[in-house]
């Protein structure tokens, strides 16, 4: 039974590392989220985005399921003071289709999301593409991205069912002229218009607002709160 363990782990090790190519020539990074791997995943830790983010990242908000999945939770360490979590890709990525299985979080004044994304941190423009869930309403989603810091590009849909209630799979598919965004395999968003061109991080976060509640709505305090991650796929062109 430890030999099966241990081998299990090995060969869960090798697929969150190796990059492989596929039949048509592309390449394929999958990530199953079992645990945490510091050559391929970093953990924010210590600071705070500011502004409208009113949390801290903490390195402990980012830990993993005995069923093989990534939990990011939003608690609070002290009255009115919150910690929340955050996962990013230590390489980045460019064109490509991007999916993952998630449940996000349900609560009035959150964000859970999937995203990439690059900008003056890295010493490129800001570029990103977005899901987000807006835990007021988790039976939609909403797609977004920033082309130079530029965005305004918001799109909500009615996914038809409660995603806080189990995992599904989204996706976006992101091309020189076009990002297209999906759920559960089907179109449900198309840009066309000042696409991002930068490679950026793939990225994972829960958040609780501060000074938006008329996009999240107010966020009351509740914690803990948490977004469960199944599996990411990077697909290249």
């Amino acid at each position: 039974m430890k030999k099966k363990t241990l081998l299990t782990m090995i060969m869960t090790a090798i697929l969150s590392i190796v990059l492989v190519t596929n039949a048509n020539g592309a390449s394929v990074f999958w990530e199953p989220l079992t645990y945490f791997n510091p050559a391929t995943w970093q953990k924010a830790d210590g600071y705070s985005n500011g502004g409208m983010f009113n949390c801290t990242w903490r390195a402990n908000n980012v830990s993993f399921t005995s069923d093989g999945k990534l939990k990011l939770g939003l608690t609070s360490s002290a009255y009115n003071v919150f910690d929340c979590g955050e996962y990013r890709s230590t390489h980045k990525y460019g064109y490509g289709l991007y999916e993952v299985s998630m449940k996000p979080a349900k609560n009035t004044g959150i964000v859970s999301s999937f995203f990439t994304y690059t900008g003056p941190s890295d010493g490129t423009p800001w570029d990103e593409i977005d899901i987000e869930f807006l835990g007021k309403d988790t039976t939609k989603v909403q797609f977004n991205y920033f082309t130079n810091g530029v965005g305004g590009h918001e799109k909500v849909v009615d996914l038809g069912f409660d995603a806080s209630k189990g995992f599904h799979t989204y996706a976006f598919d992101w091309q020189p002229g076009s990002i297209k965004w999906y759920v559960d395999g089907v179109l449900k968003h198309t840009a066309t218009a000042n696409i991002p061109s930068n490679p950026g991080k793939i990225m994972m976060n829960i958040w609780n607002g501060t000074g938006v509640d008329s996009w999240l709505g107010a966020y009351n305090g509740a914690n803990p709160l948490y977004a469960e991650y199944d599996w990411v796929k990077y697909t290249s062109n």
